[in-house]
C-alpha cells in the first residue's frame, strides 16, 4: 500500500506542475480534467503526508526505548501506544480512500420515476416518491428541476424526470435505482383491501458536454403541440419536442415548457445522460446486468424496497433494513437508509480492493 501511496503523491505533484503550465492553461478541457484529478487526489495525499509524519514520530519514540533513563523510556512507551492507535486509524482511512471511486459521484443526477404495476395507484405512488426525493434534495439545499412529466387523471404521474443539482447528488442517490413497492389501501378502494403496486426509479449521472459529443446528423427532431391529461391541447403552438438518437434508437420527449427552445434544451440534457449511462453499461457487462436487476420491468417481484402503510414501515431488501418511520421517510427523511446503503457497498468495495479486485460493489437483490 505504501508504494501505491507514493505513486499517488508523485502524480499529485505532477498535476500541480501541469496546472501551472501555460500550455495547459490555454486548453480548457485539459485544464478541467487535470484540476478534477488533482481535487480527487488531494484528500488521500493530505492523509498520506500526515501518515508519513506519524511514522517519523513512531521511529523517534522507538529510538528512545534504548535510552538509559527509565523515565524517558516510560514516556516513550506511552507515546508509542498513542501512535500505534493513530497509525491503525490512518491506515484504515487510507485503505478507504484508495478504494476505487465512482467517477460520477460528484455529479448532478437525473432521477426518472415511472409507474409500473398497479394502474392509477402506481401513478399516485410515483408522485409520492417524486415528492420524497424533492424534499430530500431541498433539505440538502440542492436544486430540483422537472425535465419532463406525464400526469395521470387522478393527480399522479405515469412518468416524471427531474434533474437534481448539487455536489455529491449522484453519490447519495445512486442506490435508489430499482423497483419500489407500495402496500396500502387506495383511496378508491371501498372495502378497505390492501393493494400492492410498483414504481421504477432510475438514477443517471448528468453528462457534461465535454464528456459526450453528440453528432447533430444522428438526431431526428420532431415538434408537435403539447397535450395534457386525456389528450386535451394545452398549447396552441408546436412547442413540444421529441428527439430520437438514430444510432441507438433512444427517444426523449419534453413538453413541460411553453418554449420550444427550452423543451429542446431539456430533452438534450436527458438524452445526453441516457447515452452516458448506456456507454458506462457497455463498458462493463456486469454493470449492465446490475442495472437490469435494479430497474427491472416494474413488476412487483423485482423490488428493492417496500413501503408498507398499514404497518408504517419501510424495508430495503438489499441490506435487510427495516425502519418504522414511513411518514418521515416520505417527507424526505431518507438519510438513514442512504447512509446504511453507502456503508454496506463501500465495505464491499473495500473488500474487493483489498483482494485485488478493482471493481465496484456487487448489488444483491435477493
Amino acid at each position: 500500500m505504501f508504494e501505491r501511496l507514493l505513486g499517488v503523491e508523485r502524480r499529485y505533484v505532477e498535476l500541480e506542475t501541469l496546472l501551472s503550465d501555460p500550455t495547459v492553461l490555454q486548453n480548457r478541457e485539459a485544464y478541467q480534467a487535470y484540476a478534477r484529478e488533482h481535487a480527487e487526489l488531494e484528500e488521500v495525499v493530505s492523509v498520506f503526508r500526515t501518515y508519513k509524519q506519524m511514522l517519523e514520530e513512531f521511529d523517534g519514540s522507538s529510538e528512545l526505548l534504548r535510552d538509559g533513563d527509565p523515565e524517558i523510556k516510560d514516556l516513550a512507551r506511552q507515546e508509542l501506544v498513542r501512535l500505534e492507535t493513530e497509525k491503525e486509524e490512518l491506515e484504515e482511512t487510507l485503505k478507504k480512500l484508495l478504494t476505487p471511486k465512482d467517477p460520477n459521484d460528484d455529479k448532478n443526477v437525473f432521477i426518472e420515476i415511472r409507474a409500473g404495476t398497479g394502474g392509477e395507484e402506481a401513478g399516485l405512488f410515483a408522485g409520492d416518491l417524486y415528492r420524497m426525493y424533492s424534499r430530500f434534495a431541498e433539505n440538502k439545499r440542492w436544486k430540483v428541476e422537472v425535465m419532463s412529466s406525464s400526469v395521470t387523471g387522478v393527480g399522479g404521474f405515469k412518468e416524471i424526470i427531474a434533474l437534481i443539482q448539487g455536489k455529491g447528488a449522484f453519490s447519495r442517490l445512486k442506490y435508489e435505482s430499482g423497483t419500489h413497492r407500495v402496500q396500502r389501501v387506495p383511496t378508491t378502494e371501498t372495502q378497505g383491501r390492501i393493494h400492492t403496486s410498483a414504481v421504477t426509479v432510475a438514477v443517471l449521472p448528468e453528462a457534461e458536454e465535454v464528456e459526450l459529443k453528440i453528432d447533430a446528423n444522428e438526431l431526428k427532431i420532431d415538434v408537435y403541440r403539447s397535450t395534457g391529461p386525456g389528450g386535451q391541447s394545452v398549447n396552441t403552438t408546436d412547442s413540444a419536442v421529441r428527439i430520437t438518437h438514430l444510432p441507438t434508437g433512444l427517444v426523449v420527449t419534453c413538453q413541460d415548457e411553453k418554449s420550444q427552445h427550452k423543451n429542446k434544451s431539456k430533452a438534450m440534457k436527458v438524452l445526453r445522460a441516457r447515452l452516458l449511462d448506456q456507454m458506462i453499461q457497455e463498458q462493463t457487462d456486469k454493470r449492465s446486468e446490475e442495472r437490469k436487476s435494479q430497474v427491472g420491468t416494474g413488476d412487483r417481484s423485482g423490488r428493492i424496497r417496500t413501503y408498507n402503510f398499514p404497518q408504517g414501515r419501510v424495508t430495503d431488501h438489499r441490506i435487510g433494513l427495516t425502519i418504522y418511520k414511513l411518514d418521515e421517510i416520505l417527507q424526505g427523511a431518507i438519510e438513514e437508509i442512504i447512509d446504511e446503503l453507502s456503508t454496506y457497498y463501500q465495505s464491499q468495495a473495500l473488500q474487493h480492493a483489498e483482494s485485488g479486485q478493482n471493481r465496484g460493489p456487487v448489488l444483491d437483490h435477493s
